[in-house]
């Protein structure tokens, strides 16, 4: 399932948890499933089970858009509290757009805009 398959899917389509793996080549030719999930944030006490995930080495794209149009507060307050996990683990969290964010354990890099 491409990653594009799963950001363009209705509302109604995304299932509770979607998990991709990716192979990434590690030193000296082996290669290691990188696990990818994707989530909704639909309430304040969402931001756990991101927080697990990402505790437990996920890379972790969320959407963001139910819970922004109901209480604004609460994805402010839920981004804060990934956040902060995210600063524990030594990892990143980064807007990919509007709607969505990406959240990422300590091996992964969110690259920002063009490298030179």
């Amino acid at each position: 399932m491409a990653l594009k398959d799963i950001l363009g899917k209705e509302e109604n389509q995304i299932e509770e948890r979607d998990l991709l793996e990716l192979s990434e080549e590690v030193n000296e030719g082996t290669v290691r499933a990188v696990p990818i999930e994707v989530t909704e944030l639909e309430e304040y006490k969402d931001a756990e089970d991101v927080q697990k995930s990402v505790r437990e080495g996920r890379i972790v794209f969320v959407k963001i858009k139910r819970i922004k149009e109901k209480d604004m507060s609460d994805l402010k307050r839920a981004i804060e509290r990934i956040r902060k996990t995210c600063t524990a683990v030594d990892g990143d969290i980064a807007g990919i757009d509007e709607n969505y964010i990406v959240v990422a354990p300590s091996y992964a890099e969110v690259v920002r805009g063009e490298k030179e």
